[in-house]
């Protein structure tokens, strides 16, 4: 009895289907989700501003250095024009001023306090670490702010860019005043603690 191969099956795809959801959307289709999730994150960057003027306070009364309680000093006076900036954007963006609870700021917060209750005070390895804590906050804000202005130039909304790009600048410059202090004198004091 002759053996015959079977022929291999043909496995030709189907098309996808694309569901409604999947289906790319038009922008204006877009814009009111892109533009919720726009303002829940102004929120939350409103919440984190206004517990840094809380917070740098508590951090510039613990620093050794005077460099750093000044540089600390002035970067709250500076918080406080973000916190009036962000009040200015919510009012461009026809929305009451409103605050939501922050949980990356709110850790952020709580690792400064643990570094200063961890260090001796009157130490340089104080101060590292509260450079360290405060480095922490300026790259979240960094983070944060950079994808806010985006997002608002995306949105078409020029204006509020503008004001969050200003405080993207400011912030990107109190880092740098950080990493100055940190280098130019309280890293070395501090590798020669005991």
């Amino acid at each position: 009895m002759p053996t015959t191969t079977p022929k291999p099956k043909s496995k030709a795809k189907k098309p996808a289907s694309r569901s409604s959801s999947s289906a790319r959307k038009t922008p204006a289709q877009t814009e009111p989700a892109l533009k919720e999730l726009f303002l829940d994150e102004i929120k939350d960057i409103y919440w984190a501003e206004k517990k840094l003027v809380k917070t740098l306070p508590k951090m510039q009364k613990a620093a050794t250095s005077q460099e750093l309680a000044n540089a600390i000093a002035e970067h709250l006076e500076v918080t406080k024009t973000h916190v009036s900036r962000l009040e200015e954007v919510f009012e461009l963006l026809g929305e009451k001023a409103q605050a939501k609870k922050c949980d990356a700021m709110e850790g952020l917060a709580k690792e400064g306090e643990s570094v200063i209750e961890d260090t001796e005070d009157g130490t340089a390895t104080r101060d590292v670490g509260i450079i360290i804590a405060a480095q922490k906050v300026e790259h979240y804000e960094i983070a944060a702010y950079g994808s806010l202005t985006q997002l608002a130039k995306t949105l078409g909304m020029e204006d509020v860019a503008e004001l969050l790009g200003q405080t993207l600048s400011e912030e990107k410059e109190a880092d740098e005043t950080l990493t100055g202090i940190a280098e130019n004198d309280i890293n070395y004091e501090a590798a020669g603690e005991a």
